[in-house]
């Protein structure tokens, strides 16, 4: 696996890398990210895209950069254009059996197997897989970086948001609408109030410790 070395992020083409592939005859480019290691409740979501060469999409980026109407409007755009996407989804029972990083992996891993595309190169957001077959490049700040790695941002970000818009139906009192189960002050407040529920992963603070009360 070849890593990059961290660039200059204030005047970057997003399509550099692609281009540097490109050059080389290789033209069906995997991006590859995840959403969700942080949170207190759900999984972490990845996703795996290949956009036709020289895909353009205005204002672009890091999916926690974009506004959820930008990144409604331009997951309807990636996913009408993708030559391929997989998404790859771990729950919390993986999380805490596994460790949220291992279950980021799997994710990973699975996001690609699920591609229905054949791909020839991966570009990956900062993670190293040390399992992946294809060729393969980790980039700090991958989401800022390749156009790629940004549209599966965006695509694993709506997915995961989807989901905990759903659980919010069931668990109104969590706020997991507007959260996506970060520990706001409100998640946490509601946790210390209406205890947990079978999404919430375990072996993270506070959650553990309100188990251990």
């Amino acid at each position: 696996m070849v890593v990059m070395k961290k660039i200059d992020i204030l005047n970057i083409d997003n399509t550099k890398y692609e281009k540097e592939l490109y050059k080389k005859g290789i033209t069906l480019i995997a991006g590859v990210d995840e959403v969700g290691r942080g949170p207190l409740v759900g999984p972490v979501v990845s996703a795996c895209v290949v956009l036709p060469k020289d895909f353009k999409l205005d204002g672009l980026t890091d999916s926690k950069q974009l506004t959820p109407k930008k990144r409604d409007k331009f997951y309807d755009i990636i996913m009408a254009n993708a030559l391929g996407v997989g998404i790859g989804i771990k729950s919390e029972k993986v999380i805490d059996e596994v460790n949220i990083y291992e279950a980021t992996k799997l994710s990973m891993y699975e996001a690609i197997n699920n591609c229905n595309c054949q791909i020839e190169h991966v570009l990956i957001d900062a993670m190293k897989l040390e399992e992946l077959t294809i060729p393969s490049t980790s980039i700090i700040k991958g989401d800022l970086l390749s156009i790629s790695i940004a549209s599966a941002s965006v695509i694993a970000k709506v997915t995961r948001d989807r989901l905990l818009d759903k659980l919010d139906e069931k668990y109104p009192m969590y706020d997991f609408k507007h959260n996506k189960g970060y520990p706001t002050k409100k998640h946490v407040e509601a946790i210390e109030k209406y205890g947990i529920i079978e999404e919430h992963r375990k072996t993270f603070k506070p959650v553990c410790d309100l188990i251990k009360k």
